[in-house]
């Protein structure tokens, strides 16, 4: 054989290998497994304790029950004062926030926005699904609605329906009692079935979704109260009034919207909060 040909053949055999060696190459990285999601170690979420709970700076909650014209109760405010109110948060940055994202910042140190608010409603007022909702709507917010169940299909109050296509629509249900009975005179096992656990069965039954948040009644709730209601709730609802330190989950503060300026809400937001 010549020179040039035992040099050609050796260049030939070098490059046959380089060429196996890249193929198997290819082959085995084809079989290695691709991680799965069991290889990710993830680390429990750990809850605050009370202390950490009430310790953390509160959000706005807002709190609104009639939306109407020609009332001067302090619980009602006009179709035009409501849409000014949820224009003035707009335009100011706020953006609304669920229970559920509260729920998560309070316990787990979630992420909020920079101006987070939720915007409440208490009563089952018809007007919260042919005003509220729509104006929410609008402006791109969503709100909780706490329902009183013995109102469900009476006249001027939310329908079933409409209950069920508010949650449809993005927005959280909540209990608000049976019959508006305050939580103080709860005396026993039965008066927790009829104004706490039957209502919130019945709303999870009508949303097919759990139902996790409550709206003391007149905003009242004590001690004893409070620790009653842990055992159904994930959070409850008072108004203007002093926390439980040792229940803060079940005593989170809410403001009652009356017919203010839009920049007069503005102003008793940073007051109270």
């Amino acid at each position: 054989m010549m020179k040039n040909e035992r040099q050609f053949l050796k260049l030939a055999l070098v490059c046959c290998a380089i060429s196996l060696l890249a193929c198997n190459s290819k082959q085995e990285s084809k079989q290695l497994p691709a991680q799965t999601s069991k290889d990710t170690v993830q680390t429990p979420l750990t809850a605050n304790k009370a202390a950490q709970v009430y310790a953390k700076t509160q959000v706005p909650v807002l709190c609104y029950h009639r939306i109407t014209e020609g009332s001067k109760s302090e619980y009602a405010v006009t179709p035009a004062t409501f849409e000014a109110h949820i224009k003035i948060l707009a335009d100011s940055g706020y953006q609304a926030i669920s229970p559920d994202e509260l729920y998560d910042y309070l316990v787990y140190n979630k992420t909020l926005p920079a101006k987070p608010v939720l915007i409440s409603f208490d009563d089952s007022r018809i007007e919260h699904i042919e005003i509220a909702a729509p104006t929410l709507q609008k402006y791109g917010f969503r709100g909780v609605f706490f329902i009183m169940t013995i109102t469900n299909n009476k006249k001027n109050y939310l329908s079933t329906e409409q209950i069920a296509t508010l949650s449809k629509n993005g927005h959280t249900i909540g209990v608000h009692s049976w019959d508006h009975t305050m939580v103080t005179k709860y005396a026993d096992t039965s008066d927790w079935e009829k104004q706490v656990a039957t209502p919130q069965s019945k709303l999870a039954k009508l949303i097919a979704k759990k139902v996790s948040y409550f709206a003391y009644p007149n905003g009242v709730c004590n001690h004893e109260g409070a620790v009653g209601m842990s055992k159904y709730m994930k959070l409850a609802f008072i108004l203007s009034t002093k926390r439980d330190s040792l229940q803060p989950l079940q005593t989170v503060r809410r403001m009652i919207v009356p017919e203010w300026t839009a920049q007069g809400l503005l102003k008793s937001m940073h007051k109270t909060f």
